[in-house]
């Protein structure tokens, strides 16, 4: 990442430590002579879904084992409610993992109320809860089929309900929506916006960047070992627009670019039928009303529309330049 980008986010200021469930600091993980994580240091704040991204191999599915507890850092320290984790608190996580697996001889109830028995529920109250769920999502008429005879999706689904069953107050998914069709993927989705606003803090991993602009509140994306962003979905976006604008209008081309000598640079434009759109990138030291003035008297102008990049291009542009020596952060919100 070119330094100027990086100086954007060195300076913002950390949130106070109540306003967040999970902290990690100076996480440091080897294998060997391999580095997994290198110093990773962030905040997931309480009550919101946060987007663990990065490449594959970035250290992702390490640093989960590492707040879950599966394996524990070489440096640095998990903190969950303004205090150091301890293996009690693990009782208070619910973890789906990428790599899905239930008994595939049992049958789903059974499955079902053996693990939630191990979430600390005792069996009347894993029942009622287990109902309360299989009602809901209509999945009453699985109870006695065992689990081999699930579709993929179907034991997915049986997976999510007995992860968020004991109601943990940090939920961390991974890759949660792999292998759904487009109906119980959209299921999944609404039930983490119900979980997150009922209080339920959410770390979510994936590679679908959609699913970050439409679910999480803030983000970490690592890569090579390295936190690179972290922040707020929002703030990042708007720290990497790059003050181009879409301007539709009626008139020509060349009167167009005329009036934007001196306010703007004029970096593609489409006519047709005395009508066109026009993508302008904000000179230095221009605001856009400083190129509205230039316009108006040129053409008429018919909309115009910031364009601020996607989490998607962001990503893109994150990982495939050079990282810089210190940690990119941004403000969260």
């Amino acid at each position: 990442m070119a330094e100027q980008d990086h100086d954007r986010y060195r300076n913002y200021l950390r949130p106070q430590l109540a306003l967040h469930m999970l902290q990690l600091e100076g996480i440091v993980k080897r294998f060997g002579t391999y580095t997994a994580l290198n110093g990773v240091t962030m905040d997931v704040p309480t009550g919101k879904v946060f987007g663990l991204l990065g490449p594959n191999g970035a250290g992702k599915t390490t640093l989960i084992r590492i707040i879950t507890r599966i394996t524990g850092a070489d440096e640095g320290r998990v903190m969950l409610d303004g205090r150091e984790m301890t293996r009690e608190d693990v009782a208070h996580l619910g973890y789906l993992p990428e790599e899905r697996g239930l008994y595939k001889k049992m049958k789903v109830g059974e499955q079902a109320l053996y693990l939630a028995r191990l979430k600390g529920l005792s069996k009347a109250e894993a029942s009622k809860r287990l109902k309360v769920w299989f009602d809901r999502w209509e999945m009453s008429g699985w109870w006695n089929k065992k689990v081999e005879e699930l579709s993929k999706g179907m034991a997915q689904k049986v997976q999510f309900v007995t992860t968020v069953l004991h109601e943990p107050k940090l939920l961390i998914l991974d890759e949660p929506f792999s292998g759904f069709d487009p109906i119980n993927a959209e299921l999944i989705r609404s039930e983490i916006l119900r979980l997150r606003d009922t209080g339920t803090t959410i770390m979510l991993s994936t590679h679908g960047m959609g699913s970050v602009e439409e679910l999480c509140d803030n983000i970490g994306l690592i890569d090579k070992a390295r936190l690179m962003l972290h922040g707020s979905v929002g703030q990042i976006r708007r720290d990497f627009s790059t003050n181009t604008f879409r301007i539709d209008y009626k008139g020509t081309k060349v009167a167009l670019a005329n009036a934007l000598s001196f306010t703007g640079e004029l970096i593609e434009c489409e006519e047709r039928d005395g009508q066109g759109t026009a993508r302008v990138r904000l000179g230095k030291g221009s605001k856009l009303n400083d190129v509205l003035r230039q316009l108006l008297p040129s053409v008429e102008l018919l909309g115009v529309h910031e364009e601020i990049p996607s989490m998607h291009d962001i990503f893109i542009k994150v990982v495939s330049e050079k990282a810089p020596e210190t940690v990119t952060q941004g403000m969260t919100e």
